[in-house]
């Protein structure tokens, strides 16, 4: 497994709290003030870190009417453009610099989606702490190969990857010295219906790969984030809205505040439950076997009288000797006058032959 990864000043990897990532996207609908307000929210759900992405539309597509540009498939965008679709969800970049202040005046990371090697320079001037590759940029071996050049953490989805591409995508991580690689369980489907989410990926990406997992969900709820989590995931990032009645490309799939707060609260309690793999009781569970079964004395016996299933049971509390050795005492003589209510001990019991040892 890999070493623990730094983002920030939160730490990636077992033992610590789950990296929520809440993903702001195109959910601000052009509007900054609605992009700052969403930030503000994203702090009082208790996010970790918030997400943009940084694009411009022209290094993504081109303009172009021929079918290959219209988006289809039975998707939420059908019918559109890809040029006209970027176009509505970029977000300006003289945005980013104030969002990430406000996200880090209230004591949240920031980083991005970068889709082009003009975005990897401008983010480096923000001195983001890591990088977020997008599903359908886990192909572009050149740009994967420059944001992990900036030695920060990579964290990529693999919503459309084969798994030739994930090895692609690490081995360019890797020949550039970068180690600190987060893959996330991710389908691009939106909202991604639940029979399609595999959860137990998450388990299959981190023996194949050596990395550490999480996911990127788009699907209705936190039913599947809490999956994840259960799995071992030490990033979950889901898309954060303050109303779905906002509208937007991406409206259908996010999150509102209180569903995102609702899912954080559990995740850390989940997170608590988890715990470590031990067969070892807790202070309170020991303090709790005091009202565990053991053999008790029910009816007075005299010295030399035959122990018998009308003068002892096994009942609560656990002072006496242990239910195992009911067998062994039935049938054998006590050594003295044992009263109603004595817990029963070897001292008791004429053993004779039988093993004494407790």
């Amino acid at each position: 497994m890999a070493s623990r990864i730094q983002i920030g000043k939160r730490t990636i990897g077992p033992g610590h709290p789950c990296f929520i990532i809440g993903e702001l996207s195109c959910n601000h609908n052009g509007d900054l003030d609605v992009a700052i307000d969403t930030v503000k929210a994203m702090h009082r759900a208790g996010v970790d870190c918030v997400k943009l992405q940084t694009m411009q539309p022209h290094s993504i597509t081109i303009q172009s009417d021929a079918p290959e540009f219209t988006i289809g498939g039975d998707t939420l965008w059908d019918g559109r453009s890809l040029h006209d679709l970027y176009t509505e969800v970029q977000t300006p970049w003289e945005w980013h610099r104030p969002l990430q202040q406000l996200a880090h005046s209230l004591g949240m990371e920031f980083m991005s989606s970068p889709f082009d090697h003009a975005a990897v320079e401008f983010l480096e001037t923000l001195d983001v702490p890591a990088y977020k590759i997008a599903s359908f940029e886990i192909t572009d071996i050149p740009l994967i190969e420059l944001v992990a050049s900036k030695g920060k953490p990579v964290i990529m989805s693999t919503g459309i990857a084969h798994e030739c591409d994930i090895c692609d995508a690490v081995a360019a991580c890797h020949r550039v010295g970068n180690h600190q690689v987060v893959l996330l369980k991710c389908t691009s489907s939106y909202p991604t219906p639940l029979e399609d989410v595999n959860l137990r990926t998450i388990g299959l990406l981190r023996r194949r790969f050596g990395t550490h997992v999480g996911l990127s969900d788009h699907t209705l709820g936190s039913v599947v984030p809490m999956g994840a989590v259960s799995l071992g995931a030490s990033v979950v990032e889901k898309h954060f809205i303050l109303r779905r009645e906002q509208g937007g490309p991406d409206a259908t799939f996010s999150m509102q505040p209180e569903e995102f707060e609702s899912m954080i609260t559990s995740i850390r309690d989940l997170e608590k439950a988890m715990g470590v793999a031990t067969l070892e009781l807790t202070a309170k569970a020991i303090k709790s076997r005091t009202f565990a079964r053991s053999l008790y004395v029910v009816d007075n016996i005299e010295r030399g009288d035959v122990f018998t299933d009308e003068n002892v049971r096994s009942i609560r509390p656990s002072l006496g000797l242990p239910p195992k050795h009911y067998k062994d005492i039935i049938g054998k003589t006590a050594t003295q006058a044992v009263g109603r209510g004595t817990a029963l001990s070897w001292a008791h019991v004429n053993v004779g032959k039988v093993d004494a040892a407790p």
